[in-house]
């Protein structure tokens, strides 16, 4: 029954498909991971994560776009430095090992001693 209808789309009302233009602002997801993983490396104090944050910054550096050098928030060298700080910060316990505190001396934040009785 449905074949005797008429079809009623009008070809005049026909739009042809045109793909969207690509949206500038879209993120660069490893120039994000360069900046991120080195706050990562120094709050956590992971060699590994300060490893993989300068191969990140080093990658996101050679590969940056004019277009990218243009509309940085920050050059991509910052990222670089920011890594190599995470390596200090990781590495730091080598060079300036931690002050280990004597035994029996305490932490230093017990209560005072009791006052003698007078």
């Amino acid at each position: 029954m449905a074949s005797n209808k008429k079809d009623m789309r009008r070809i005049d009302l026909i739009v042809p498909y045109a793909e969207p233009a690509k949206d500038k602002s879209d993120g660069d997801m490893a120039s994000t991971m360069a900046t991120t993983l080195p706050m990562a490396a120094i709050f956590t104090r992971n060699k590994m994560i300060g490893w993989v944050a300068v191969v990140f910054a080093l990658q996101s550096w050679l590969a940056e776009t004019a277009e990218q050098r243009r509309t940085a928030a920050t050059p991509a060298y910052f990222s670089v430095g920011m890594s190599f700080m995470s390596l200090l910060v990781g590495y730091m316990p080598l060079f300036l090992p931690p002050v280990t505190p004597r035994v029996g001396t305490g932490s230093g934040t017990e209560a005072p001693p009791a006052a003698p009785p007078s």
